[in-house]
């Protein structure tokens, strides 16, 4: 069987259906629609070159449906490239149906050729559907260390 779901590292002419999935995914998040200042986000990610998106299609509905965006971090300890899967997300129609499944290759992929150190991220502690994917691919839960942020 054909699937017809494809995953690509997303490019400027990507712009338009990433600024619509990435307003989608801020709304799922619980924050206030903002579909131009998507637009300017990403758009600044693209010419800062501050991350790497990938995005997911359906090639037989010439479909935008997911993306995935990872930032660089580097290990000192390591000396080596990190990269933080910050996010991940798919459309309500198209999920449980691979998409996640080939953003998350495409962001493995990337983190190998890139000759980085591996894959960090985070996620809700309720989000028991994101913990399943992320721990058959391969995530293990950290219990080595706390986290802390500082919110300024």
């Amino acid at each position: 069987m054909h699937n017809p779901l494809i995953a690509k590292q997303a490019t400027l002419e990507d712009l338009e259906d990433l600024s619509i999935l990435f307003n989608e995914y801020r709304i799922f998040y619980k924050q206030e629609s903002d579909l131009e200042g998507a637009k300017r986000f990403l758009f600044e990610r693209f010419e800062h070159r501050d991350a790497v998106i990938f995005i997911a299609k359906d090639n037989e509905m010439n479909k935008a449906i997911g993306f995935t965006q990872l930032y660089p971090s580097f290990s000192s300890v390591s000396m080596k490239r990190s990269w933080i899967l910050n996010d991940l997300y798919v459309a309500d129609t198209y999920r449980k149906r691979g998409a996640a499944q080939l953003l998350l290759e495409a962001a493995e992929l990337f983190a190998k050729y890139t000759k980085a150190k591996g894959l960090g991220l985070s996620t809700a502690i309720d989000n028991e559907q994101a913990q399943r994917i992320y721990e058959r691919n391969g995530y293990k839960k950290n219990t080595d260390f706390y986290h802390y942020y500082l919110t300024l």
